[in-house]
């Protein structure tokens, strides 16, 4: 006979025996995802949040007799920095003996910010953004919300109030001549600037 692992509850939690079977049942489910999920860019494993509950089918095949309870291993993995969103991360000092991001790892991290491109300028990659707004004036409040969005980073883009109403923003690391990971920070800190007030309000067509 099985014997279930000790549930240490609130003295005003309780567990019938159906839902502590339940609840043997799915631990190990969500241990086994858990140990199996895999995220791309640094290969970071990430704790699965939440988990169903059993279908009457799987109860009924006494599932957890075939998979047992013993030396079960259990474990809710906490996510780490790569797992957060990178307007949440901080920029860190980059080495000048560091080498930049290679153009795939490039790729890959420009899916995480909405609307910048990359570009490469005389072998050097680095991240475009480009704004239309309504008027001159507009550009000038956009660039000043930028700043106030990423003063604390201490890694600015490049900006150019090109004409009257656009205004264009470059990011790279220019002490390693490329991209670092601070550049996709700052891009996607600065995609969370609101923006709706400043551009050309769509018209309404009858």
């Amino acid at each position: 006979m099985a014997i279930l692992p000790t549930l240490c509850l609130p003295p005003t939690l309780t567990f019938s025996t159906n839902q502590t079977h339940k609840f043997a049942i799915f631990t190990h489910k969500f241990s086994t995802r858990t140990r199996t999920r895999n995220f791309s860019l640094g290969n970071d494993f990430l704790g699965d949040f939440g988990a169903r509950d059993p279908f009457p089918a799987e109860i009924e095949s006494n599932f957890s007799d075939k998979v047992g309870y013993h030396d079960t291993e259990h474990k809710i993995l906490i996510p780490n920095v790569a797992a957060m969103s990178l307007s949440q991360q901080e920029c860190l000092p980059v080495s000048h003996l560091q080498s930049p991001m290679s153009e795939d790892d490039a790729k890959n991290l420009l899916r995480k910010v909405i609307g910048w491109r990359l570009v490469n300028e005389s072998g050097i990659l680095k991240l475009q953004c480009l704004w239309k707004l309504r008027d001159f004036e507009c550009g000038v409040e956009l660039i000043n919300r930028i700043h106030k969005a990423i003063g604390s980073t201490g890694h600015f883009p490049n900006i150019q109030l090109e004409q009257p109403n656009q205004v264009k923003a470059e990011l790279w690391t220019s002490s390693i001549g490329g991209l670092s990971m601070n550049d996709f920070i700052v891009a996607a800190k600065i995609d969370d600037i609101r923006t709706s007030d400043l551009v050309p309000r769509k018209r309404a067509w009858a």
